[in-house]
C-alpha cells in the first residue's frame, strides 16, 4: 500500500479519491455520501472526550476496513479536520500518533489470499492513502518506519496461517531463511541427528510420533556490541495433541500453534530492517505433535537438553517441552535477557479473554517495562502470578519434573503452571527472563478491525522491547 503526504488541498486530490471524514459520532456510523461529485466515507470516531490511544489505533484500522467494504482503492484523509481526535492524544508525539497510524493502516488492508484465486479485478485492498494535513520530515519518517513494523506483523500472520501440509518444521526453518534474505542476518538450522547429538531430548520427544522431521533454527543479528537480547518462539507446525489426541472442536487452526516463532521470525528480521542497534538471537525449536505407534506416551520420561528429566502425564503440552530446550540452548550466548512468545495454554486465553496476552515471570521490573510497553505498542499483556506457591504443582513422581500438574491440581492455573515449567530452566540463565502466552491473542478478536486469521502478536511489543532495553 502506498502512504504519502501531500500539500495539495483535499478538494484537489478528493475528486479521483475517496474522501475519508471522521465525525464526532458512535463509532458504528459508517456511511457513504456523495457531496458535488466526490465520494465521501463518512466514520463515526466516538466523542472527542473518549478518544485514546487503543481507540486511535483501532479508529486508523476502521477507516481501511471500511474503504475496503465500499471497493474504495485510494483514499484521503485530513486528520486537521477532526481536532476533536486529538483531545485527550496531547502526550503523544505527532510522529508517534504518524507511526501508529501507518502501521495501523497496513495490518487492516491485510488479507489471506495466499491460496484463493484472484478474482478479474484483483483482491479487495486499499492500494493508496494520501494524507493531507500538515507533516514535517520526522512526522513523514515516523509513518515510513510504521509500515515497516505493519508490513512486519502481516508477514508474521502469513506465515501463522499457511497450513500445517505447506508449513512444516523444515518449512518453517526455510521460512525463517527467507525472511533473513538481503539482510545481516545469520540463519543456521540443526536437523534431528544435530539435535540428538545435543541431547535436545524434550524436542525429539515432541517429534517422535511425526514423520517429519524437527529442526532448531538459530537467526543472529549483530547490530550492536554486548550481550545478546535472546526471543524464543514455540514452532509447533501443526499440533494433535498427539496420543492425548485434541478433540474436534479444538484442532482447527492449530496449524497456527507455531505463532511464536512466527512472531520471532519475523521481530529479528524488522530489528534488522530498521537498523536498531542491538545485538539480537531468535530460536526457533519447531516440531510436529502427531500420534502415531512410534509417538512419545502418557507416563515417558524425556531427558531434556539441561540434564533435567521430565515425565509427559500429558502429550498435549508439548509447547513447553521444546521451549525448555531452547531456554536451556539460550544460555550459551550468555544473554542479557531472554523474552520467550508461545501459543501455550487454552488456559491463558479462558482467564484473559481475546484481547491481552499472558505475562509470566519472576522479575518484577521486566514485567512493569513489558506492561508499558505492551500498551504503546497495542499487543497488550496482563501478568499473571508466578509466586513459589506453585512450583511444587509441576514436580515430577518418577522425574524432576512433569509436563502437567497431576490429580485434580491439573484443571485450575494452568497458565501459570505452564510458565512454571519454563521457569525450571531459565533460572539457570543468569538473567531476567519472561514468557509470553500469546494463545489469546493467536487470532483476531471481534472489534480487532481485522481480517480473520493470525493476530500477529508479539511482533510489535517485542520490536520496542528491543528499542527499549538496556542491559
Amino acid at each position: 500500500m502506498k502512504f504519502t503526504f501531500s500539500k495539495k488541498a483535499l478538494k484537489d486530490i478528493a475528486p479521483s479519491y475517496t474522501r475519508i471524514r471522521l465525525i464526532e459520532e458512535d463509532r458504528s456510523v459508517r456511511r457513504l455520501v456523495r457531496e458535488g461529485g466526490i465520494d465521501t466515507l463518512e466514520i463515526g470516531a466516538g466523542k472527542g472526550n473518549d478518544m485514546n490511544q487503543r481507540r486511535f489505533i483501532i479508529l486508523c484500522r476502521a477507516i481501511v476496513q471500511t474503504a475496503k467494504l465500499h471497493k474504495k482503492r485510494k483514499i484521503t484523509l485530513d486528520f486537521s479536520e477532526s481536532p476533536f481526535i486529538f483531545k485527550n492524544l496531547g502526550d503523544i508525539s505527532p510522529e508517534r500518533l504518524s507511526e501508529l497510524a501507518a502501521e495501523n493502516f497496513e495490518m487492516a488492508n491485510f488479507e489471506f489470499t495466499q491460496f484463493k484465486t484472484e478474482p478479474k479485478n484483483g483482491f479487495n485492498e486499499v492500494e493508496e492513502i494520501v494524507i493531507t494535513s500538515p507533516s514535517s520530515k520526522t512526522i513523514e519518517a515516523a509513518a515510513k518506519k510504521g509500515q515497516m513494523i505493519g508490513q512486519a506483523v502481516n508477514e508474521c500472520r502469513a506465515l501463522s496461517n499457511t497450513p500445517g501440509g505447506d508449513m512444516t518444521p523444515r518449512g518453517l526453518a526455510k521460512a525463517a531463511k527467507a525472511a533473513a534474505n538481503g539482510l545481516p542476518i545469520t540463519v543456521t538450522t540443526l536437523g534431528g541427528a544435530q539435535m540428538k547429538k545435543l541431547g535436545m531430548g524434550a524436542i525429539l520427544g515432541v517429534a517422535a510420533g511425526s514423520s517429519e522431521e524437527p529442526t532448531f533454527t538459530v537467526m543472529e543479528y549483530k547490530g550492536g556490541a554486548g550481550k545478546p537480547i535472546v526471543l524464543a518462539g514455540k514452532g509447533i507446525t501443526f499440533d494433535s495433541g498427539g496420543l492425548n489426541l485434541k478433540p474436534s472442536t479444538g484442532i482447527y487452526e492449530m496449524h497456527m500453534d507455531m505463532s511464536g516463532a512466527s512472531a520471532v521470525i519475523h521481530t529479528v528480521a524488522l530489528a534488522a530492517r530498521l537498523g536498531i542497534k542491538k545485538h539480537v538471537i531468535g530460536l526457533i525449536p519447531s516440531a510436529e505433535n502427531m500420534p502415531s505407534g512410534s509417538a512419545t506416551r502418557p507416563g515417558d520420561i524425556l531427558r531434556s537438553l539441561s540434564g533435567k528429566t521430565i515425565e509427559v502425564l500429558n502429550t498435549d503440552a508439548e509447547g513447553r517441552l521444546v521451549l525448555a530446550d531452547a531456554l536451556t540452548y539460550a544460555k550459551r550466548y550468555k544473554p542479557s535477557v531472554v523474552l520467550d512468545a508461545a501459543t501455550l495454554t487454552g488456559a491463558a486465553h479462558i482467564a484473559l479473554g481475546d484481547y491481552a496476552s499472558g505475562l509470566l515471570t519472576r522479575d518484577d521490573a521486566l514485567a512493569e517495562q513489558l506492561t508499558t510497553l505492551g500498551e504503546e505498542s497495542g499487543d497488550y499483556v496482563w501478568r499473571l502470578p508466578m509466586w513459589d506457591e506453585y512450583e511444587n504443582c509441576i514436580r515430577g513422581t518418577f522425574a524432576d519434573l512433569a509436563n502437567v500438574a497431576s490429580g485434580t491440581a491439573g484443571r485450575y492455573g494452568g497458565a501459570t503452571e505452564g510458565g512454571m515449567f519454563l521457569w525450571q530452566f531459565a533460572k539457570e540463565l543468569g538473567c531476567p527472563w519472561a514468557h509470553i502466552d500469546i494463545a489469546p491473542r493467536m487470532t483476531a478478536a471481534p472489534g480487532d478491525e481485522l481480517a480473520k486469521g493470525a493476530a500477529g502478536a508479539p511482533v510489535r511489543l517485542m520490536i520496542r522491547f528491543i528499542e527499549a532495553w538496556k542491559a
